[in-house]
């Protein structure tokens, strides 16, 4: 199946003529921003441009001050490092106040910090696909967001592939071979080890390597 099949997919989810909001959930490394953002080009393609938005998770990770005064800056990308409460609540305008032109946060990895109104919800946007580890988790703030949700996917990749395309993303960001691979076991890691544990709470699998896709029911 395609990037053009799911978009069909996901632009039938829900009932009546009501915005919808589709969910990827997945491990660190495993694509989840990419097929997020194709899967709003090709929405845009098909059904002119608005007509989907992106709202990614990453734009609610706690500022590195924030980090620090809470002793979370080693946990970086853990599931207390972010604002889940103010994701539920972003995620409550965009369902409820469909004719609002809506600013969405995002997180720059030149910066290492989250970044405000990179992206933004169109009144016409019909689809919003958002993205980020832990949209599975059964926890306060967490659960509230996946209520607000009208499908939630799961999206996977092999072992070999994400820890590949996280010591990049650590190289990327400026660390040494050592410490990009120290990051990757002791944080990256055991966040992907919690968010696999969430896959039995999606409606759909979702087994990606760059966009060419194996796809099952789970």
């Amino acid at each position: 199946m395609d990037i053009a099949e799911l978009v069909e997919d996901a632009w039938r989810l829900g009932a009546g003529p009501g915005r919808r909001v589709l969910g990827i959930a997945g491990p660190p490394g495993a694509g989840k921003s990419t097929l997020a953002r194709a899967l709003v080009a090709e929405a845009d393609r098909r059904y002119g441009a608005g007509a989907a938005a992106y709202l990614p998770l990453d734009g609610f990770h706690l500022s590195n001050a924030q980090l620090e005064r809470l002793g979370l800056t080693a946990r970086k990308g853990s599931p207390p490092s972010f604002d889940v409460h103010g994701y539920a609540a972003l995620l409550h305008r965009v369902v409820h106040t469909p004719d609002q032109e809506i600013y969405v946060p995002d997180y720059d990895r030149s910066l290492h910090e989250p970044v405000a109104a990179r992206h933004r919800v169109r009144p016409g946007a019909r689809l919003v696909v958002t993205e980020g580890n832990y949209l599975g988790c059964d926890e306060p703030g967490w659960r509230e967001a996946r209520e607000l949700m009208d499908a939630l996917w799961y999206l996977d990749a092999p072992d070999r592939v994400r820890h590949r395309r996280l010591v990049e993303r650590q190289l990327a960001g400026g660390r040494d071979a050592r410490r990009a691979q120290a990051w990757v076991a002791g944080n990256d890691r055991p966040n992907g080890e919690l968010v696999e544990r969430t896959r039995e709470r999606c409606d759909r699998i979702l087994g990606v390597i760059g966009l060419d896709m194996t796809m099952g029911r789970g």
